[in-house]
């Protein structure tokens, strides 16, 4: 029995959210306990959250909506206690936990308890972190210290016009106010912030998580992220390399039925992040990315090529979430350097050290495909063979060494004219800069032509399935 009206935003959301007639609401007659400042006087319907379970295209997971026309959707004690229980029987079951978030903060009137329950679903979420995905959307206000549970999960969506998401809210900011710089509008919570993977319309939000569900694994062990595929395993993909400035497209390119759900797509477009399918397992996908192409082929947006501070945390986010949960990892590498800013140079060493960290460290399968330039150490921290990837493969226009040739001869015969330049710069490029020097030396294992990478990358990826490797023994690293 529910007793919630399906009518009602919660209860419609999750009815969307499902499989029809999928959901079985849990805890539905649960109510406020506190009768302080004459709460028992008002109706509370489930506390103001429904939660239960039902399925996804066939796959369990867990759901919690909370009901904003319930005191405004706000956190008491055992509100907070069903989202925490619910937490509970996703971790016994191994599924996936998805909270629709509709919000306006704690329960003034149960103060302490509504804190101290409130606390516990932060440790649910931390016990739960690694273990099963955790999904947050947000369609409403979500503030204060309730922004900490989207920051809790793997991935966060946002409804585009009503959806709320700070910690302290854009007219308590000093200098700020919200005509200015709405820092709790989707727009910059997904572009500047970078916490949200995806904005849009409430339908869009729902039809974002139902696919990403059918494309990750439900938990840490049990793996099903797989599908029949029927797409031709050994597809040529003609027109990758006209695309490599792109690698969006290159990953639509080379994936099955061309098919690239991309993750934080609005933050750090310099590097790309999301999950294809190669002859129907999933694989995580890092990419450096030049330039952005529109629907219409024409320029959107265009950058250096080199490492940011932003797009390497964006890296590390991803690396880390597929190596939890047993997901391989392909990096598409054309980079020269690293971001020369002001800005970014406080937080740039550790943002790099933090992504060699992350791809170090994961000991799912590592393909690397050099597409482009692969200079300097920024090379080496994109899944290098050095830090540890298992396959590297080079298309046969990649440059890889030091820096550019013309650059290393300039700083080796300083003072030559131009001939003496040229000629040494021919000469380094042949010798230090080429994908062939580096394949004779074994960093690189295979030089592939770019049309045929498919091919390439759905081999390398059925070789590596029962790859176990260990790592020296540790509470966890530091970095």
């Amino acid at each position: 029995m529910s007793y919630n009206a399906t009518g009602n935003s919660a209860g419609r959301r999750i009815a969307t959210l499902l499989d029809e007639g999928s959901f079985v609401e849990i805890g539905g007659a649960v109510t406020a306990r506190s009768t302080d400042f004459n709460l028992q006087e008002k109706e509370t319907p489930a506390d103001g959250v429904i939660t239960g379970y039902g399925v996804i295209d066939g796959n369990l997971v867990y759901v919690y909506s909370q009901d904003a026309a319930v005191l405004n959707g706000a956190i008491g004690e055992m509100h907070a206690k069903k989202i925490a229980n619910i937490y509970d029987m996703a971790m016994k079951m191994g599924a996936p936990v998805i909270g629709l978030i509709d919000c306006a903060g704690l329960r003034l009137q149960e103060a302490t308890d509504a804190l101290e329950a409130f606390g516990s679903v932060y440790y649910k979420q931390a016990m739960a972190s690694g273990v099963v995905p955790q999904i947050a959307a947000i369609f409403g206000m979500c503030g204060g210290g309730l922004a900490v549970v989207p920051g809790l999960a793997d991935f966060t969506f946002m409804e585009e016009k009503s959806g709320k998401l700070f910690v302290n809210s854009p007219n308590a900011l000093a200098g700020n106010e919200i005509s200015r710089c709405d820092t709790s509008a989707a727009k910059y919570q997904s572009e500047t912030a970078g916490l949200v993977d995806g904005i849009g319309t409430e339908a869009d939000i729902l039809n974002e998580i139902r696919s990403l569900i059918c494309m990750i694994p439900a938990n840490n062990e049990d793996d099903l992220s797989y599908e029949e595929c029927m797409d031709d395993l050994n597809r040529i993909c003609p027109d990758v390399e006209n695309a490599a400035a792109d690698t969006a497209i290159v990953l639509s390119q080379i994936a099955d039925d061309q098919i690239f759900t991309e993750m934080k797509k609005d933050y750090a477009k310099e590097m790309v992040t999301g999950f294809i399918r190669l002859n129907g397992m999933t694989v995580g996908a890092v990419a450096n990315r030049t330039k952005v192409y529109a629907e219409d082929g024409t320029e959107a947006a265009s950058f250096d090529c080199a490492l940011t501070v932003d797009g390497c945390k964006k890296a590390v986010d991803f690396v880390n979430f597929c190596d939890a949960f047993s997901i391989p990892v392909l990096t598409l590498t054309n980079v020269e350097g690293f971001s020369a800013t002001l800005d970014s140079e406080k937080d740039m060493a550790r943002a790099v050290a933090r992504m060699t960290y992350a791809f170090a460290e994961a000991t799912v399968p590592k393909v690397n495909v050099i597409i482009g330039n692969a200079y300097g150490s920024a090379y080496i921290a994109m899944n290098s063979k050095s830090i540890g990837a298992d396959m590297v493969y080079a298309w046969e226009n990649a440059k890889i060494g030091m820096m550019d040739a013309r650059s290393a001869a300039k700083i080796m015969y300083d003072g030559e004219d131009a001939a003496v330049i040229n000629e040494k710069a021919a000469e380094y490029a042949a010798l230090q800069s080429s994908a062939l020097s580096a394949a004779k030396r074994g960093y690189v294992d295979t030089i592939i032509d770019a049309k045929d990478t498919r091919k390439y990358l759905i081999g390398a990826f059925e070789m590596l399935f029962t790859k176990r490797e260990d790592r020296p023994a540790k509470k966890h690293g530091t970095v």
